[in-house]
């Protein structure tokens, strides 16, 4: 792998982990394409994922702080005999919520993790699961929101979410729009459930990454593409950094129909070339 196919990499991952396009879907495609083995470049694919995760970091810096002291106050509360209080500050409140949204992502991604990966190398799945991710966009478009804000978000609301980024672990389902649409469908208000959507992603691509690291590890790391790694690492931080914050001012004027129309076309277009492509290989 070359710098050429680092920055492509690393473009695409950063702008399709935020934005409703699946960055699974695209990243299968361009290894497809690219003619890369991934099991060769998993822990590139791991470094791509941290560096969409640096970009969550900055976009939401302070809220990000403010969580974690709270989480230090969380476990003293716990171990002073307290309990929880989760009603004690808002704060306190939205990392509950995290967590709990977290709970049915990881069950999912522990039980069918092997089927998901499966689907990876089929084109036809891919395919699908863009237009699924189309479906998802055009429902969002559709649904008002609501102006449920923390205060008003319950432990049901953060469950749904959960399982809806879950099942975006699927390739070529947006992950981003499928936490997107869960939060509109509970009813919260749509700046609301694009913070949420991406605040839950740090646990999800951290957990992501820290499961693929051992598969990186026994695959080895190829020492000749750590400067194309290092590369794709900061463009994929920076995208994603673009991503995150056209994504807030895309939900907010209510222009998903766009992502919409293009995993629609692009779904179309990997099923027909994956059915083609299988009708030549058996032919």
């Amino acid at each position: 792998m070359g710098y050429f196919e680092a920055i492509i990499l690393g473009f695409i991952q950063g702008l399709a982990e935020f934005l409703p396009i699946s960055s699974s879907g695209h990243l299968a495609m361009l290894q497809h394409f690219f003619g890369i083995d991934g099991d060769k470049v998993i822990f590139f694919s791991v470094v791509l994922h941290l560096g969409t995760l640096v970009s969550v970091f900055i976009v939401y810096k302070k809220e990000i702080l403010e969580l974690c002291l709270e989480l230090v106050n969380l476990i003293k509360d716990i171990f002073t005999g307290k309990g929880l209080r989760i009603n004690d500050n808002p704060v306190r409140k939205l990392g509950i919520m995290i967590i709990v949204a977290t709970i049915p992502t990881v069950i999912i991604g522990f039980l069918f993790q092997d089927i998901f990966s499966s689907l990876f190398n089929s084109l036809i799945a891919i395919g699908v699961g863009w237009i699924i991710t189309g479906f998802l966009m055009y429902f969002a478009e559709k649904i008002a929101g609501a102006n449920k804000l923390i205060d008003r978000m319950n432990y049901r609301n953060a469950i749904f979410v959960g399982l809806l980024q879950g099942f975006a672990i699927c390739p070529g389902v947006s992950r981003s729009g499928s936490t997107l649409v869960g939060g509109l469908i509970s009813g919260l208000d749509r700046e609301f459930a694009v913070k949420f959507a991406f605040l839950i992603s740090i646990p999800s691509i951290l957990g992501s990454a820290i499961l693929e690291l051992p598969k990186a590890i026994k695959a080895g790391i190829d020492l000749s593409i750590l400067g194309p790694m290092a590369v794709g690492f900061i463009v994929a931080a920076v995208s994603g950094y673009v991503a995150i914050k056209a994504m807030i001012k895309v939900v907010s004027q209510k222009k998903l129909k766009y992502f919409s129309t293009y995993v629609w076309v692009i779904g179309v277009l990997t099923i027909v070339y994956g059915v083609v492509s299988l009708f030549l290989k058996t032919a």
